[in-house]
């Protein structure tokens, strides 16, 4: 493991230093061993490891490249990891959600199109006002990620795509067990796009914020 380790850092400091940049093939193995003073099996072990994670892209019959490093690419290994969650764990990752998800909220009140509002409403007009507990809790993820890619932070998007796993599910677990909570998740979907209309950040922040403690504070009184 040691090895690998090695290697994998010697495969790092050239990403970083800028000796390969995005998209760059790597040399040969054989080649790449030799200027790094691996062995090819360490090398072999390490590009696995690196295209797991996306930094690297084994293409078979054609070579390993540099992937794009693009924020969301890097980050989708962190749905990967959450999913792995504990159910005590759940109330951590909406914390974590409740601190980034009304920040970029509120980045997305100046940011936001008309258009883009008048999508979400058409969204929300959609889905009516007694929608079954998996509709809403789809429109759900959709609404909040359009709000969030609006923020024009790809990195706050990504990290926010990676948390819903466990909150998807906490979401669902809720609607069926609390009388209330499709009728109140709508009123706080209306309540963020009308304080987003209003380019109320502040407002949109605060709505946000109270979107996301409901689930966790009854997520917090059913543990």
């Amino acid at each position: 493991m040691a090895v690998t380790d090695e290697a994998i850092e010697k495969i790092k400091g050239m990403i970083v230093s800028g000796a390969l940049r995005p998209g760059d093939r790597l040399p040969k193995e054989s080649e790449l061993a030799a200027a790094l003073g691996l062995s090819r099996n360490s090398l072999r072990e390490a590009v696995r490891a690196l295209s797991l994670i996306r930094i690297l892209d084994v293409r078979q019959g054609d070579g390993t490249y540099v992937t794009s490093l693009d924020p969301q690419l890097l980050l989708e290994a962190l749905s990967f990891v959450v999913d792995f969650h504990r159910d005590d764990t759940v109330l951590e990752f909406l914390a974590v959600r409740r601190i980034l998800e009304p920040a970029a909220t509120a980045m997305a009140a100046s940011r936001i199109s008309e258009q883009q509002l008048d999508a979400l409403a058409k969204q929300l007009d959609k889905l009516g006002t007694d929608p079954s507990v998996e509709e809403l809790v789809a429109c759900d993820l959709e609404f909040h990620r359009g709000i969030v890619q609006s923020s024009g932070n790809s990195v706050l998007c990504s990290l926010l795509d990676g948390l819903s796993g466990p909150t998807t599910r906490a979401r669902i677990w809720r609607g069926l067990t609390q009388e209330d909570a499709v009728s109140r998740t709508l009123h706080e979907h209306r309540a963020i796009l009308a304080a987003l209309r209003d380019r109320d950040a502040e407002a949109a922040r605060s709505w946000a914020t109270v979107h996301i403690a409901s689930v966790e504070q009854w997520l917090r009184s059913s543990l």
